[in-house]
């Protein structure tokens, strides 16, 4: 049997295949609110055979959002509204996550099809927050979170988890990756703190860490949590794969299941993109951690994400681009790979 169709358990929830739906971003909802976009969008993708749907970055607070179209869960609304479209995901044989995330410094921005700038208080932005008052490139300066404020966001964080677990959500994520707040503490070309969340690698990792406790907690031992890292900044002086790797070690001494390995997004830099360009990270972190890690990033052909499990360089592999471009991608691959697996009753008569 094709390994990409085996089933995955972690604690007590089991993915049917290792397809999983990368969090992607979609700018389309209302005071946090998602709406008949989202479940459309993340409904497609479960009625396309995808094992695991993760929602897009979805944030803990109102200044935790990317733009003011970001969706949340925050509020009682927001945890209705994702309700609908949990049982909706579910009940395709699917199981869903959310990424829990707060933007930190990147946050007030604009959508990237209105220029990815600011947006302004007078316009419904706001102020953002971060390590420090360095702002990240042609977005705000943002304000250096004090004590109070650290506490803030780990009060947010567990708060969220909590709804999500009233939101009927089968896993968590935590957003540490794509410099967002998290990401933005972790890293030392952007955190220069000399307090105890900045410093050494300990001090860096501190805030990361305490939040994942922080859900560990609130979340219950029989569901998954996931963490999201960027594993590299690909910059002299950045976050380095070495640092990921004792980033996870202490992750899955708290508690984490899988992480989620991307990378980037917290200077400007260049990167050399192509097929499968980030596996490495995961392939690092899944030998020298000893954590199941997912791998993402240009994985767009069947025999691909195969051979990436079939090397033991993942676990699951998480695809974006590809399933906007092809919702139906899973059961394509099942056809190409040569695996039995079920379809929709209603597509039935489109099968191969």
């Amino acid at each position: 049997m094709s390994l990409l169709f085996e089933p995955l358990t972690l604690r007590g929830a089991t993915a049917r295949n290792r397809i999983w739906v990368s969090p992607m971003c979609q700018y389309s909802a209302v005071d946090g609110l998602p709406g008949d976009w989202h479940l459309v969008h993340l409904g497609a993708r479960a009625v396309g055979g995808a094992g695991v749907v993760i929602t897009e970055a979805s944030a803990v607070s109102p200044e935790g959002r990317i733009s003011p179209g970001d969706t949340g869960l925050w509020d009682d609304a927001q945890q209705d509204a994702w309700r609908r479209i949990v049982s909706f995901v579910q009940a395709q044989g699917a199981l869903v996550g959310v990424q829990l995330a707060h933007a930190g410094r990147k946050a007030s921005a604009l959508p990237p099809w209105e220029g990815r700038g600011v947006v302004g208080v007078g316009s419904g932005g706001w102020q953002p927050v971060g390590p420090t008052t360095e702002p990240f490139p042609s977005l705000a300066t943002p304000a250096e979170l004090d004590e109070a404020g650290i506490h803030k966001v780990r009060a947010d964080f567990v708060s969220a988890t909590q709804r999500a677990l009233s939101a009927g959500f089968d896993l968590v994520e935590v957003h540490a990756a794509h410099g967002y707040l998290l990401h933005s503490f972790l890293s030392p070309l952007s955190n220069t703190r000399t307090d105890g969340y900045g410093g050494d690698l300990a001090g860096r990792m501190r805030l990361a860490l305490e939040v994942v406790a922080d859900v560990r907690a609130a979340w219950p031992a029989d569901k998954p949590l996931l963490l999201r890292i960027s594993a590299s900044d690909w910059t002299d002086g950045g976050w380095t794969v070495e640092d990921s790797v004792a980033l996870a070690k202490e992750a899955a001494a708290l508690g984490v299941d899988l992480v989620d390995c991307s990378s980037g997004g917290n200077v400007l830099t260049s990167i050399p993109v192509g097929p499968g360009y980030q596996v490495p990270f995961a392939e690092r972190v899944r030998r020298d951690a000893g954590v199941p890690t997912g791998a993402v990033g240009l994985i767009t052909e069947p025999a691909q994400a195969e051979q990436i499990l079939a090397e033991g360089r993942a676990d699951v592999v998480l695809l974006a681009r590809e399933l906007l471009r092809d919702p139906h991608w899973p059961l394509r691959a099942a056809a190409a790979l040569g695996a039995d697996v079920a379809w929709p009753v209603q597509y039935e008569r489109a099968r191969p």
